[in-house]
């Protein structure tokens, strides 16, 4: 259905309780180069985890792959009794951004898909299976969809690029949306418009910009390697401390912008300190000369536990510390992703929540 300026929607945090999340079985070789046999076991670990307390809607590109899928689920320990394999074909396996985003109606309490179009992050040339996902996965469902449209255009957005709390408050960064000539989402779009378009479809009523990404990110810039909810008023941020490092300016540079912020937790609230605590960065990890972007940010929050990428690196036992001291209800989990990343993500770019009805 086309935009509805009578909708009140707004977007859940993650950590709101989930009926399921949804991922796409690794099929495409060259996210994995020289190391696609191992990958299917790490999203065995992932699934294993999430199955302790939700559904996991898995994306399969043909029935030979739900076959090799179930084997390895098993294996794994997966329960197989909350897993549903959809044999729906993809581009690749980035399910984050361009899986389905959920939103509620807080007058009636639905829930309702936002059809964003994904065009592969404005850079790589296939993307028309991944973009018919949403559509899809509303009518698997039987949830109603609105398509996310600004000015009679429909908007290009990831879900890799915003982190909301889930009461009014979205991060995203303006490398992402904002430059002009590179990764280009929607050409002539202003703060002003993607601000708008947060307000209509995810009911945000502040929008806090940071500046730049980190390095070997191909999205140019998501958030999610940046900055991350942990509750309502609390971020976490990744700092570098090496002055030579290539990230650390620009990761100084947002925790500048986050100095002396205020959330409010309704347009009409007193407003509240934001939070802000700081996670390490790994060792720089590169793969043929090329660094990848490793970042303990890239964590995703289930019912059962927080999944945390881990790179073998002694920074590994520190961050996991950290959030477990910020997430007091669940447990928090390392991943090992040192394969993962080399697809140039690991565990939130992987996964994509559809909250509770």
């Amino acid at each position: 259905m086309p935009a509805d300026e009578a909708l009140d929607l707004l977007m859940p945090a993650e950590w709101a309780p989930h009926e399921a999340t949804w991922i796409a079985w690794p099929h495409n070789r060259s996210d994995w180069p020289g190391k696609m046999a191992v990958i299917p076991w790490v999203y065995g670990e992932i699934v294993r985890y999430l199955t302790r307390d939700e559904q996991v809607r898995i994306l399969v590109p043909s029935a030979t792959q739900a076959a090799r899928a179930r084997k390895v689920l098993l294996r794994a320990g997966a329960d197989l009794g909350r897993v549903q394999l959809l044999t729906w074909a993809t581009n690749r396996g980035w399910t984050r951004d361009y899986g389905p985003i959920f939103s509620v109606d807080r007058s009636s309490g639905k829930r309702r898909i936002v059809d964003f179009k994904f065009n592969a992050w404005a850079r790589y040339p296939r993307w028309q299976k991944d973009n018919g996902i949403p559509a899809r996965a509303a009518k698997y469902v039987s949830t109603d969809r609105t398509v996310a449209e600004y000015n009679g255009r429909q908007v290009v957005l990831e879900g890799g690029a915003i982190d909301v709390n889930g009461c009014g408050t979205l991060l995203t960064t303006e490398e992402c949306l904002l430059d002009a000539k590179k990764q280009v989402r929607n050409p002539g779009f202003s703060a002003e418009d993607y601000e708008q378009v947060f307000r209509q479809y995810f009911g945000v009523h502040q929008t806090i910009w940071l500046g730049k990404g980190i390095v070997g990110d191909d999205t140019h810039g998501h958030v999610d390697d940046i900055c991350r909810f942990v509750n309502e008023t609390t971020v976490v941020l990744v700092q570098e401390r090496d002055p030579q490092d290539a990230n650390y300016r620009a990761l100084a540079e947002n925790r500048e912008r986050l100095q002396g912020v205020k959330i409010k937790k309704s347009p009409r609230a007193r407003p509240t300190s934001l939070t802000v605590i700081e996670l390490p960065m790994p060792a720089p990890l590169y793969h043929d000369g090329v660094r990848l972007p490793a970042s303990y940010a890239n964590f995703y929050i289930s019912n059962a536990a927080i999944l945390v990428p881990t790179f073998n690196d002694p920074q590994d036992r520190v961050a996991l510390g950290i959030l477990a001291d910020v997430f007091t209800d669940r447990p928090v989990i390392g991943i090992h992703a040192v394969d993962l990343v080399l697809g140039l993500g690991t565990l939130h770019c992987l996964t994509q929540q559809e909250p509770a009805g």
